[in-house]
């Protein structure tokens, strides 16, 4: 499948000007390839059952947070550009764009003929008022750190949109693409994110949250090689058994995040199992704020504590990689493949717990499959481990509904999955960064920070890579997040849904994709 970044071929050139038209470019693909796939046609409704969803659930884009809402925000909505299935950047809303010699001002020139689900031409006030929703001390967006950057937007007539940064970033459009930052229509200065409008291949019908979205395809919309189907539906079913049961009974079309240790038990049903490496990874965060984890010696006990290959393969069946308590994936540019891959060791744990001046230590664990699918028995698996160094986990099995709002930030320790992100810069940034919404970890360094800042305006590509493998340094060895490992997106599907190369580099089905780019046979 795709290789990221550079492994595809891309360039520095190639993302300070952009000028692709986007055309049918979603869907080509090798001629040997497309004579195995049926010829898209239109038709269906398409539901899909997640392995996510909550009662908090809603349309503001500043505070989507998983799969559930991530895939309704990109079938109503569309960005200015999108990550393509060789992870490569596309143009999407803007037709192109050019950067200034230092990479701070960027132009963005807006595609004509695309209309909003009311009937409204797209124009740049709707660019400066969506990127503008995130933007501010009050905007409590978890897009915040990733457009503080900004300094400045403004419009050249209807169709240019310019941005002046506070300093240089050669990976500005990228960020372009994240999946909360949506263009929706603008009235006076503002949007109104409440009654879904967007100009997305899908127009909003119903919506509740944890429950189901509801969405009929645009009959308008500018696209005429993607939506495929006539309606989709979106169902929240958090149980994983009673997710592959819909599936398996034909009550939903699609499942992510299948139960892997039955992975067989779909496979025997008929069903298409789909499965794509990437940024993707699962974590047991620590709260640095708090005692012991305020503690980096104890931190560090619990890194050594754990069975990292014993988790990829007895949780993931195989579908994934080790990971090495840095959030920066195996297909990045800048992945710090020189580090040492921190192993296994009871007697380095028992060594920190004495820096520490504890001789044992007992910590309450909170897990849900909520978190990822697995996540209660990888919690199991951790306890047992770091038994053996003095460690005393106590599991506690939090309920579904409701982790990502009552337990995620809020418990000192917790089990979590991060989709990652396309460029370091950006997962850092998201995650990492002090004061960031999404820093779960709360954790908070000057260095990083100091180097964050320093390698988002470096140009030279030897000096950001070394910046880049220093934050992972950081962030393996002193950081509140342990990562044991990298999963692959693993999806099932029926037996008639048809896919084109698979988008699998940050997020699950086909990038949030799904809806616009699969059909029915």
């Amino acid at each position: 499948m795709n290789k990221h970044l550079t492994q595809t071929g891309i360039s520095r050139r190639g993302l300070i000007k952009g000028a692709t038209a986007l055309g049918a470019a979603g869907l080509i693909l090798p001629a040997s390839y497309r004579k195995a796939r049926a010829e898209p046609r239109r038709g269906g409704t398409f539901r899909i059952g997640f392995g996510h969803g909550n009662t908090s659930d809603t349309l503001n884009p500043a505070l989507w947070d998983q799969a559930f809402v991530q895939v309704m925000g990109n079938s109503l909505h569309n960005y200015l550009t999108v990550i393509g299935p060789d992870g490569q950047l596309e143009p999407e809303l803007a037709e192109s764009w050019e950067a200034s010699e230092d990479a701070a001002t960027w132009t963005f020139k807006l595609r004509e003929g695309v209309t909003f689900h009311n009937g409204k031409d797209l124009v740049a006030e709707d660019v400066i008022a969506s990127i503008n929703h995130h933007r501010g001390e009050g905007s409590g967006s978890a897009a915040a750190p990733i457009v503080e950057p900004i300094t400045d937007i403004r419009a050249d007539g209807d169709k240019v949109v310019i941005f002046t940064l506070e300093a240089g970033d050669a990976d500005f459009p990228f960020i372009l693409s994240d999946y909360h930052l949506p263009i929706l229509p603008t009235e006076d200065g503002e949007i109104d994110y409440t009654n879904g409008i967007g100009c997305g291949p899908y127009v909003l019908e119903s919506f509740e949250p944890g429950v189901d979205c509801q969405m009929t395809r645009n009959p308008d919309y500018w696209k005429s090689d993607h939506a495929w189907f006539d309606r989709v539906e979106l169902y929240a079913i958090l149980d994983s058994a009673a997710r592959q049961n819909a599936l398996i009974t034909g009550e939903v079309d699609v499942i992510d995040r299948p139960d892997l240790n039955t992975i067989h038990l779909l496979e025997r049903a008929g069903a298409n199992i789909i499965s794509v490496s990437g940024t993707q990874h699962y974590t047991f965060v620590m709260d640095s704020r708090v005692e012991p984890f305020s503690d980096n010696n104890v931190r560090l006990a619990l890194k050594y504590g754990v069975r990292r290959q014993q988790l990829v393969d007895t949780i993931l069946s195989g579908f994934g990689v080790v990971g090495n308590d840095h959030p920066i994936g195996r297909s990045q540019r800048y992945h710090a493949d020189e580090l040492e891959q921190r192993e296994f060791d009871p007697d380095r744990a028992r060594y920190h717990l004495r820096e520490a001046g504890v001789d044992n230590l007992t910590l309450d664990l909170s897990a849900s499959d909520a978190a990822f699918s697995g996540a209660v028995d990888a919690a199991v698996l951790f306890s047992e481990s770091a038994a053996e160094a003095g460690i005393n986990i106590n599991v506690v099995r939090e309920p579904s509904d409701g982790y990502w709002s009552n337990v995620w930030m809020v418990k000192p320790f917790s089990a979590v999955y991060w989709g990652g992100r396309p460029t370091e810069d950006w997962m850092f940034s998201t995650a990492y960064a002090a004061g960031a919404p999404w820093n779960d970890g709360y954790w908070e360094h000057e260095e990083f920070m100091s180097l964050l800042r320093s390698a988002r305006s470096e140009l030279d590509e030897d000096l950001r890579r070394e910046k880049y493998v220093e934050m992972q340094r950081l962030v393996r060895d002193e950081g509140s997040t342990i990562i044991p490992m990298f999963s692959n997106y693993v999806m099932a599907a029926a037996d008639n849904v048809v896919t084109p190369e698979v988008i699998g580099s940050n997020t699950t089905l086909d990038g949030i994709r799904a809806t616009e780019r699969w059909w029915f046979a």
